[in-house]
């Protein structure tokens, strides 16, 4: 036994060793007044990113970026993007009021298509079965977590809170951190929340029914709970921890099979806080947060540090293989193996 772990040691040594090279990043851009926590790569050309004080960002190379305040929306947050080409994108804000906004022309004009004035709204992340099919979460309103669903491409959306049902905890909220805590797979969509109370929402008919559970996951503070969620095949993968202690790797991350949903610790977990949890390929993930950015290559068992740099989200395309990641003052990083 001593010498079978000795050997587990030994190759574990090894496998990071040659992990550690695997990736480099390389700056594309940085030095803009806007903090980047929506990302949408369609394919290794197309990337939008969408952030705070009203700005956007385009690029149609994979290597450079045209960036747009929007008028009138200067003091906006836009915490999320979905992107479907390079002419048409989604933007979500977060805070009162809330905004749904769409372009359809590359960005040179942007169509409110959704606007809400509670002084209570904050709308916390969106995602697309289809281009015509979306969703989005936000927030308690009276105890009611706002769920909004589209079936036109987003120009219309409706409010199904009510029907939804979905009852949220004094202090359960979510977190608008990088638009990945909301994902859907199939006709699945999963949110996740943190706080008092971190759980996770499922419903298998795009939104009609719901069921929950309780996440193993760091929480019982305002700071704490599930961030980020990814699903491959026939597993989920959640991250987070605490955005107010970034270095702790407390509980930060869980997976389990989809079937039973039996959450699984690592052998190794990511180091710190993570905003975002991201498939970067076959059998591969990627993680980041203000603590730095992590990555596994056996299927999230084990984990390695890329670097500590501070970021809020990191995107694979859709289609093809372009990966990047954005934080503060708009930094934009590509990932690429070495």
């Amino acid at each position: 036994m001593k010498l079978f772990f000795n050997i587990f040691l030994i190759a574990l040594a090894f496998s990071q060793k040659t992990g550690a090279q695997y990736f480099k990043t390389s700056t594309l851009d940085s030095g803009k007044n806007s903090s980047i926590r929506g990302l949408s790569v369609v394919n290794n050309h197309i990337a939008w990113l969408s952030g705070s004080n009203g700005w956007i960002a385009k690029t149609t190379d994979g290597n450079h970026f045209d960036w747009k305040q929007l008028k009138g929306f200067e003091k906006i947050d836009f915490r999320d993007i979905e992107a479907f080409s390079k002419d048409d994108a989604i933007i979500v804000s977060a805070g009162s009021p809330g905004y749904i906004l769409k372009t359809i022309d590359g960005g040179k004009s942007w169509k409110t298509v959704y606007q809400n004035n509670d002084a209570e709204i904050f709308l916390d992340g969106l995602d697309f079965w289809n281009k015509k099919e979306g969703i989005i979460f936000g927030d308690a309103i009276d105890g009611l977590m706002q769920i909004l669903i589209t079936k036109d491409a987003g120009e219309t959306w409706q409010n199904i809170s009510s029907k939804a049902n979905i009852q949220l905890a004094k202090g359960e909220g979510g977190f608008a951190a990088s638009g990945t805590s909301i994902r859907t797979f199939k006709n699945n969509v999963y949110i996740a929340t943190g706080g008092l109370k971190s759980k996770l929402y499922v419903s298998n008919d795009k939104g009609n029914n719901w069921k929950n559970l309780d996440l193993p996951i760091l929480q019982g503070e305002p700071s704490q709970g599930c961030f980020s969620l990814a699903i491959n095949r026939n597993q989920i993968f959640i991250a987070g921890g605490d955005y107010l202690k970034d270095k702790s790797s407390t509980a930060n991350y869980f997976y389990a099979n989809l079937k039973d949903m039996k959450w699984k610790s690592p052998a190794i977990s990511p180091l710190g806080y993570k905003s975002c949890l991201e498939f970067i390929g076959e059998n591969k993930l990627i993680t980041t947060g203000t603590s730095g950015t992590d990555y596994s290559l056996d299927n999230g068992l084990t984990w390695i540090n890329l670097n500590k740099e501070s970021f809020n989200v990191c995107r694979k395309a859709k289609k093809e293989n372009l990966i990047l990641m954005a934080g503060s003052k708009g930094k934009i990083v590509k990932v690429e193996k070495k």
